[in-house]
């Protein structure tokens, strides 16, 4: 990065590069002697949003800014871009939303709900990507964000609405809602939506989380999809973290299976190849199971905690990785299992606080105090933001004043027709009248 802060403001130079942090201010608290269970018995079966739950189990980030680690693998559009064969981009973008849901691995913390009218920007000129990102409505929660490159060669875009269920001893997170890639150079648009994702062991034990379902990569052009699956973790953990599937044509022609784990890394290979392997792998799965102690009933649990995670992907011959994930720094676990590209969502320097809007993420004073070490004062202004974000819709009820959204207008996706969150141009004018005093 230059000498200019990611705003284009001159900053502290540090031969001739700007320092950015490489953890937090404070490392993250013990939960251990809180009783998550006391909270959500309650609530089984509801829908979670609508429960306050204590600030010890959030991270110190919005979910506006959780969301913009969809970004962290930024290289691969820039890779799609390059490529003149559409199998080839679709690789790449089936690669791209799949790495989008890796920072969750071993992420158990929550992010803080965003208060209605906050947003979020991120501009990271050295991945070539501006984002913003709009809380647009409260109930139910919607969260919608732009992203473009900075070379104006992709526009990613969505609106996410994430579902929670409490399931006894599982926390549930649906995250309904579209994702769209627009690649202008090839006049193609690309759709998805996210698996879901499940924390297990809310009661006792290891809290560990899986992701599973199917993710449709459809290229609206071409007609090309790549339809892949996100395993569940299966009774002796096998299939942990495991994705698979094909790239089709319009035909239903399989063009390449696809395979390997959200947490680790993917591959491409021949069909037949994967074929033969995933059917190699069946007979031996079934003389193991042969070999194995008959389970007691039907309705007997798996185990509470899958294996350890020792088996990596096994890689079929003649493959050719996609994607691998970047390593996270040595002191992660301490950070809230963040990694380098977490670490430096929330950072803020004084000339940032010149140019950014009142109500971005960055700003909040309940997740600054809680990522600064102060959890008493986290948990007080948290209170106090639910409470005025209360009064303001009270006082909303009593008059005509309608809520607007500032920069996301509710309207049909162009792609596919669905209910979408189109971003209204404007932001980065940086023409900030008028916005909402929300903190």
């Amino acid at each position: 990065m230059s000498g200019e802060d990611s705003h284009g403001n001159k900053s502290a130079q540090d031969n001739g590069v700007k320092k950015h942090r490489m953890s937090l201010p404070a490392p993250m608290f013990s939960r251990n002697d809180i009783s998550i269970w006391s909270i959500l018995k309650k609530c089984i079966g509801m829908e979670l949003s609508k429960i306050a739950m204590p600030v010890i189990f959030n991270e110190p980030l919005s979910f506006l800014q959780r969301l913009t680690e969809y970004m962290e693998h930024t290289y691969l559009l820039h890779q799609a871009n390059t490529s003149t064969d559409s199998v080839e981009r679709m690789k790449c973008v089936a690669a791209f939303a799949v790495s989008a849901v890796a920072s969750q691995w071993e992420r158990t913390g929550k992010p803080f709900n965003p208060l209605l009218g906050e947003t979020y920007e991120l501009i990271r000129e050295d991945l070539g990507f501006r984002w913003v990102s709009e809380q647009v409505s409260h109930h139910p929660p919607v969260s919608a964000f732009h992203a473009e490159g900075l070379k104006e060669d992709f526009v990613f875009h969505g609106s996410i609405y994430p579902k929670l269920k409490f399931w006894g001893k599982s926390i549930e997170a649906e995250p309904k809602g579209i994702i769209t890639l627009e690649l202008p150079i090839y006049n193609e648009a690309y759709t998805w939506t996210n698996p879901t994702c499940c924390v297990h062991n809310i009661i006792v034990g290891q809290l560990w989380l899986e992701q599973y379902g199917t993710m449709d990569v459809i290229n609206h052009k071409t007609g090309e999809r790549c339809s892949m699956t996100f395993k569940p973790c299966g009774l002796f953990g096998k299939e942990l973290h495991k994705v698979e599937g094909y790239i089709l044509d319009k035909s239903k022609k399989k063009q390449c299976a696809i395979y390997g784990k959200w947490t680790e890394c993917l591959y491409t290979v021949e069909p037949a190849a994967f074929d033969a392997h995933k059917k190699a792998d069946k007979k031996n799965a079934s003389e193991e199971k042969r070999g194995s102690k008959p389970r007691n009933s039907v309705d007997e649990e798996p185990e509470e905690m899958p294996p350890p995670d020792a088996e990596t992907v096994q890689v079929i011959p003649g493959s050719e990785l996609i994607w691998k994930i970047s390593p996270r720094p040595d002191n992660s676990a301490m950070f809230y299992a963040f990694s380098t590209f977490t670490m430096r969502l929330n950072e803020l320097d004084k000339t940032m606080e010149k140019v950014l809007p009142p109500t971005d993420s960055r700003l909040r004073p309940d997740i600054r105090a809680m990522e600064n070490g102060d959890i008493d004062t986290a948990s007080a202004e948290k209170k106090r933001l639910e409470e005025k974000q209360r009064m303001a819709r009270k006082n909303r009820t009593k008059s005509t004043e309608e809520w607007k959204t500032r920069w996301f207008s509710q309207g049909p996706n162009p792609h596919n027709k669905a209910q979408d969150w189109i971003y209204l141009k404007g932001y980065w004018d940086r023409n900030y009248t008028q916005l909402p005093d929300i903190y």
